[in-house]
């Protein structure tokens, strides 16, 4: 790891202990009261104000929210009362609010940094702090790499000072509670068809998982009068019992509540809203990677909009296809949605997301926004005016079939440096029956074969599995493809 550039005098990174966080793709998460911490979280925010000193930050704010978890809000204030200890001043979120909304503020007032207090959509056990930079994106690798730096700094020398209280720190002005709900809701309505959707007298029914999107989207789909239907929208730190990651397996309520009550459409974001999961008009559950397509399919024939489209490299390669029919090109990048967003700067895309259900489009904010994806299927719906099901298939019946198969496997601890080992360093591959391209190791090891297919292994940056992902011309040979890259890594145990 280099050293910070702003940090002058700085012992060499190899006499400083290791750093107890690590920020992995979608920023740092951890069990609740193993590694996330009160001492942790206060770690961590003594670090940041060191770092903003640093860049010459210490007179700027640093903007703070928190969502629906066990200690989220709790640790919001641990989080500012350090900053405040530390002579850096937050303002935070005085309710519950969506990740995409602290983006939106960090972006709106031109702060150098926030924070959302959310591990989205991992297990109820889990907690965890992502970082935003200026423009409301992201941290990128530089960004996290230079703070897990001040965090070992600050371990080396035992210098983290007591915290504030929250009566002396409000008191003293290093606390202040905003309220930007209504311009984040704005924002969205500006950018949406309303009139459209007036007219198209849609019936919508809302999945929150437990999570914070219920008082936003409603308002907006309201607003626009959708008849809008609710489910698990009640505080339940424990989500249900189940995984607030809308997939699949998750949405069999919301299937069932669009097919009984003939809805044209059942909208599910994870546990901070920066996700988004999709049941069509028959009951289907639409993949992310479906909604990209739907998305950017929309954007260029039915809103005339033009330019290139980001995915990374677990997403689609319809994505590749429908951009060449345009005349328009696909841009790859590794898993992280910074490398989404930057890449879509970088290029003016209009639009970027992943196969886990995050995307943003050119014009919004810089990162993943589930509420912002919601209001935007609901108008591709009303203009079209097919249902969702169908406009799909007006995509589909363009191009070759192809099929998606995403699994994730457990490994023991031990096993992971061997499995590393194989892949990257060795550079082994199992014996595919189908001609091999080219193999890529931007981020974990992609085989792309000769009929476009493709599969890939990685290991997740926020849970500890492996994850391989495999496109090809049909379901059998997908399932194939993933079972002789299972066998040959050795993996038994599906997560």
């Amino acid at each position: 790891m280099d050293q910070p550039k702003n940090a002058l005098n700085a012992p060499q990174t190899e006499d400083l202990p290791e750093s107890p966080i690590r920020f992995g793709t979608g920023g740092w998460r951890e069990r609740i009261g193993e590694t996330f911490t009160r001492a942790n979280v206060e770690l961590v925010a003594a670090a940041l104000a060191a770092k903003m000193k640093a860049e010459g930050h210490g007179d700027e704010p640093l903007i703070i929210g928190f969502d629906r978890r066990f200690l989220s809000d709790v640790a919001a204030y641990w989080f500012a009362c350090q900053l405040a200890a530390c002579g850096i001043r937050s303002e935070v979120i005085k309710r519950q609010a969506p990740t995409p909304l602290v983006m939106y503020t960090v972006l709106r007032d031109s702060r150098p940094y926030g924070i959302a207090v959310t591990a989205s959509h991992n297990p109820a056990l889990y907690n965890g702090i992502k970082v935003f930079i200026a423009g409301g994106r992201d941290a990128d690798e530089e960004t996290t790499a230079d703070l897990e730096y001040h965090i070992r700094l600050r371990v080396a020398a035992d210098d983290v000072p007591p915290p504030l209280s929250e009566e002396e720190a409000f008191e003293r002005g290093f606390i202040k509670n905003i309220y930007p709900f209504n311009d984040y809701i704005d924002s969205i309505i500006n950018q949406i068809d309303m009139e459209k959707i007036r007219a198209g007298k849609l019936h919508v029914v809302l999945d929150p998982m437990y999570g914070v999107s219920k008082t936003s989207l409603q308002t907006i789909l309201m607003t626009a009068r959708c008849e809008v239907d609710v489910i698990h929208d009640r505080h339940d730190t424990l989500f249900g019992g189940r995984l607030p990651a809308p997939n699949m397996k998750t949405l069999n309520a919301l299937s069932s509540f669009v097919l009984e009550n003939d809805c044209d459409i059942g909208i599910a974001t994870d546990g901070d809203a920066d996700r988004i999961g999709v049941i069509d008009d028959t009951g289907r559950f639409l993949h992310p990677n479906q909604l990209l397509v739907l998305l950017y399919y929309y954007l260029l024939k039915y809103k005339g909009w033009r330019g290139p489209v980001v995915r990374n490299n677990s997403t689609t390669h319809l994505l590749d296809e429908l951009a060449a029919r345009f005349g328009e090109k696909c841009y790859e990048v590794p898993v992280g949605f910074k490398h989404i967003s930057s890449k879509m700067l970088e290029t003016d895309a209009i639009i970027g997301g992943e196969s886990s259900g995050g995307l943003t489009v050119r014009g919004h904010i810089a990162g993943k926004d589930g509420i912002y994806a919601a209001c935007l299927l609901v108008e591709m719906i009303a203009v079209v005016g097919k249902p969702l099901s169908a406009i799909y298939e007006e995509i589909t019946e363009q191009f070759p079939p192809c099929h998606m198969e995403e699994t994730a496997f457990r490994f023991h601890p031990d096993a992971k440096a061997a499995i590393q080992k194989l892949l990257m360093v060795d550079r082994a591959l199992p014996e595919f029956p189908w001609p091999i391209r080219e193999v890529s190791y931007l981020d974990g090891c992609k085989v792309y074969f000769e009929n476009n297919g493709w599969i890939n292994a990685r290991f997740s940056g926020t849970e500890p599995v492996l994850r391989i992902f495999c496109e090809l011309g049909n379901q059998e040979e997908a399932v194939q493809a993933v079972q002789i890259f299972r066998d040959f890594l050795g993996l038994s145990k599906e997560a």
